[in-house]
């Protein structure tokens, strides 16, 4: 049997810089019609497969509630208590799923395991987290990105969208874990100019980095967060033990001292600033409660916003495949 053509969301650079600002458009136009009571049946009559290896609250609640209001119907699968918890090999999940679903989303430890798994599955794949990557988190925080910093009417305009984009300086604190890998990745496709800061021994791939840089990526590495903020217009950043890494959280917080988003932090960046975090959080840590909670945090937004980002990505990857 053939292999119909079909595509994939493993990473953000499976998508060209026309994909990812057509995704932010469209992500805010169906935001817009579902406040409308405007219904969009894009999945009208299909199964979404939605396979979780690690825990998770926004990534499970918004694929499922997005799947239903896109018309299909989600299939919550926990790994652990499939034959995928046993060893079956991954491509044959791929095989058996693709005969009864017509999309997967996969979150996971291993990138390689959701590369096998497109590879042999022959309907859409998407990366729901990974420990590289977290593609539809970082697609979500653009469009949180265009609606508080972008002028002009960029929800129509791709011109304006990119020019608003391009034009912002974005600061990433902490970690080179996940999200820091795909906001490389993001400024590599966009073009936007995003200054890093992380410690010795925790800088974020090298291979994404080399990547994002050979496009159009304008990235600075420090190891300075006083550097990173100075004039930043989006400040982002996320937990210093992810999931996996509990072990190490004792010697990670001796590592990132004085990387603490704080309210001193926050008054070296440019005005107007907004702070972002993917969550959960661990305030007083990563992030100071003085900021999470001020009118500079739009990190409800960003909750929000993976709904309807994801959304959009289903529909692209259906339409598309």
């Amino acid at each position: 049997m053939t292999k119909a053509k079909k595509r994939d969301l493993l990473t953000i650079f499976d998508l060209s810089l026309e994909d990812v600002l057509f995704l932010i458009q469209r992500a805010a136009q169906l935001k817009s019609e579902l406040r409308a009571n405007i219904p969009c049946d894009a999945l009208r009559g299909k199964c979404v497969a939605l396979i979780f290896e690690k825990a998770s609250t926004r990534t499970r609640i918004s694929f499922e509630v997005g799947v239903f209001q896109l018309g299909g119907q989600p299939l919550f699968v926990s790994a652990g208590t499939t034959q995928m918890g046993r060893g079956e090999p991954i491509q044959d999940t791929a095989r058996v799923l693709s005969r009864y679903a017509h999309m997967i989303m996969l979150r996971t430890f291993q990138q390689k395991t959701l590369e096998d798994l497109a590879r042999h599955a022959s309907i859409p794949v998407i990366n729901g987290l990974s420990d590289l990557c977290h593609p539809c988190q970082v697609l979500s925080d653009l469009l949180t990105v265009a609606e508080h910093k972008v002028k002009g009417d960029w929800r129509s305009d791709l011109d304006a969208l990119l020019g608003g984009m391009r034009g912002l300086a974005f600061a990433w604190i902490g970690d080179g874990n996940n999200m820091a890998n795909s906001w490389m990745a993001a400024s590599g496709t966009v073009g936007f100019k995003l200054t890093m800061a992380c410690p010795e021994g925790f800088r974020p791939n090298e291979t994404f980095l080399q990547r994002a840089t050979a496009m159009d990526g304008r990235i600075h590495l420090t190891a300075s967060p006083d550097k990173a903020a100075s004039g930043a217009d989006v400040i982002s950043t996320d937990v210093w033990a992810s999931m996996g890494q509990e072990q190490e959280a004792r010697s990670r917080l001796e590592a990132f001292k004085g990387y603490c988003v704080d309210a001193a932090l926050m008054k070296k960046t440019g005005p107007g600033s907004i702070f972002m975090h993917c969550l959960p959080a661990h305030r007083g840590e990563e992030v100071a409660d003085e900021v999470i909670e001020s009118p500079a945090s739009v990190v409800w937004d960003q909750a929000e916003n993976r709904l309807h980002m994801q959304k959009a990505i289903m529909e692209f990857l259906i339409k598309h495949s």
